[in-house]
């Protein structure tokens, strides 16, 4: 296996470029990529599961010809290179369709995750000036009162009345090919959004560019061979399944593995014993739900799973721990933002020191610095800002949210936001989001340490840390504890103690919860990421209202 420092040394863009991409910076289509280069192959591209049972596999060529026809489409009521093309679907064929095609005529395709309502639907085509939304008829209500020049909906067959254009109809008047539209790497493909602490979600547009970045993450840190069966548990609606659920593995001629139903454990583990899944990615949300029903994962899923990939927030040590130990698979964290990609990570494809709940080292092409206040680079064992060097990072590619927004960046480098540590190895050890870092009694404590710990508790499903304001201390540490379904009943202050005194004597004693609140949920986004900026929001108003009072 070649090292990652090997790989950092033999990095080079142009022939990185030539190498794996089909097109060249002057001259290049994410549809071409992702789809028209591996047609005439006979290469299965989706595996897709409906939330009825249903099952369709389609191959590069049925998308190409799909796509085609959709592009004519796209044409004819006026769409052009550089308009925004929004797709609030499920994971379904006609969504995939819509991406593709999107690309092939030079449009920027705009994901709509389904469990938005109508005013962050709005936000986001209004930023956008989109021209077309493609949606169902369980999504289209959400469209009544928002304007947008073009809906296309994908009906059932069974409704008779169609208001909208219909998908598959449009599609069957058109011809079945359609010379794609070559644009840059300067050029965009995709228009994202992303959520800060405050103000609504901004916008960021992707350039092609990124293809190759994407398809690097694959290669190395989630090590995505030829012969695996592969499944990305998480939404395109989002930024790490649109990125590398669907454009990266496509971008390598790989089939996905697309399923309609809503996220289950049952449901995962029939599909990966199903399709004997081999290099299985997602979020930790999702991993936790697995280690908290891990009876369901039975001996046979270890003849077949190879990797497993995370990202989002770090993992808890006794979920590698599980799946190491129960199914012989390594697990690794891996890490980015919606503006970067993936860019830090433990690579599966890659030799490096591994330690349990690093995020890893820099993806060849990338390089991080941890920065403190005045944004000086720290040694090792500093404590500061996670920060990538764009001047030293070839792959990157943010240029900045919509309007020219550069406010993220101090003058070389792109400021993450993430408080980490620098290890001994030279990599990164997340600490928390920068308001997320509790300071108690003159200690930082960060809040993934706790929240890991209390889930090592047989009664524990999932914590949230915050620091609670506190007059004595500056700010207790506080946990929110979902408990397992089998221990509801016993939440109690027994219960609490025990806690306490685990995270205590596991942890430290300064570290452990003075307060528990058993709760029945946490706040989470739509793509499963606990919000405790909501939590501690929450303490603020209640500590507020106590003052007032008083």
């Amino acid at each position: 296996m070649k090292t990652l420092e090997q790989a950092h040394q033999d990095f080079n863009l142009e022939q990185l470029i030539e190498e794996q991409l089909s097109g060249s910076p002057q001259a290049i289509n994410a549809y071409v990529e992702c789809c028209g280069r591996y047609t005439g192959q006979d290469r299965t591209a989706l595996i897709w599961e409906g939330k009825n049972g249903e099952f369709q596999q389609w191959s590069f060529d049925q998308l190409a010809v799909a796509s085609a026809q959709m592009a004519h489409y796209l044409q004819s009521i006026g769409i052009k290179k550089g308009d925004c093309i929004a797709g609030l679907l499920p994971r379904t064929p006609e969504l995939l369709i819509t991406v593709l095609a999107t690309w092939r005529i030079g449009a920027v395709y705009q994901p709509l995750f389904t469990a938005f309502e109508s005013k962050a639907i709005e936000h986001r085509v209004q930023t956008a000036a989109t021209q077309l939304i493609v949606t169902c008829e369980e999504q289209r209500p959400k469209l009544n009162s928002i304007a947008v020049p073009h809906i296309l909906t994908v009906h059932s067959a069974q409704n008779a009345e169609k208001k909208d254009n219909d998908f598959w109809t449009e599609l069957e008047k058109y011809q079945t090919e359609f010379e794609p539209v070559m644009l840059t790497f300067e050029d965009d493909f995709l228009m994202m959004f992303t959520s800060g602490t405050t103000g609504l979600a901004k916008s960021v547009q992707v350039p092609l560019k990124a293809v190759l970045a994407f398809k690097e993450y694959m290669r190395h840190a989630v090590d995505l061979r030829d012969n695996d069966s592969f499944w990305n548990l998480a939404d395109p609606g989002w930024a790490y399944g649109l990125y590398y659920g669907i454009t990266g593995p496509l971008g390598l001629g790989h089939s996905i593995i697309m399923n309609e139903c809503a996220f289950s454990v049952d449901n995962a583990v029939h599909l990966i014993k199903k399709y004997k899944v081999s290099n299985l990615t997602g979020s930790p949300t999702a991993f936790r739900m697995f280690f908290g029903f891990k009876e369901k994962f039975d001996e046979s899923i270890k003849e077949h799973l190879r990797a497993v990939s995370s990202a989002g927030e770090p993992l808890t040590p006794e979920v590698i721990h599980w799946f190491n130990h129960d199914l012989n698979v390594n697990i690794f964290d891996q890490y980015g933002q919606t503006e970067l990609g993936m860019v830090i990570g433990n690579h599966h494809a890659l030799e490096h020191p591994i330690k349990v709940g690093s995020a890893g080292f820099a993806n060849p092409g990338h390089r991080f610095a941890v920065l403190d206040q005045n944004h000086q680079e720290l040694e090792k064992g500093g404590i500061g800002t996670l920060a990538i060097d764009f001047s030293e990072s070839p792959l990157t590619w943010f240029k900045g949210y919509g309007g020219g927004n550069r406010k993220s960046f101090a003058g070389k480098y792109y400021l993450t936001g993430d408080t980490v540590r620098l290890n001994e190895h030279g990599g990164v050890d997340f600490v928390g989001r920068a308001d997320d870092v509790i300071t108690t009694s003159g200690y930082r404590i960060g809040p993934f340490d706790v929240e890991s710990t209390l889930l090592e508790c047989e009664e524990v499903l999932e914590s949230a840390v915050i620091g609670k304001p506190d007059a004595e201390r500056t700010e207790l540490v506080k946990a929110f504890v979902v408990l397992k379904p089998q221990y509801q009943p016993s939440a109690s202050e027994a219960l609490m103690q025990k806690l306490q005194d685990y995270v205590r004597s596991r942890l430290s004693k300064h570290a452990y919860p003075r307060e528990i609140e058993f709760v029945g949920s946490l706040p989470k986004t739509s793509s499963g990421k606990i919000q405790r900026n909501l939590l501690k929001q929450q303490e603020i108003a209640k500590a507020q209202e106590t003052e007032k009072v008083n």
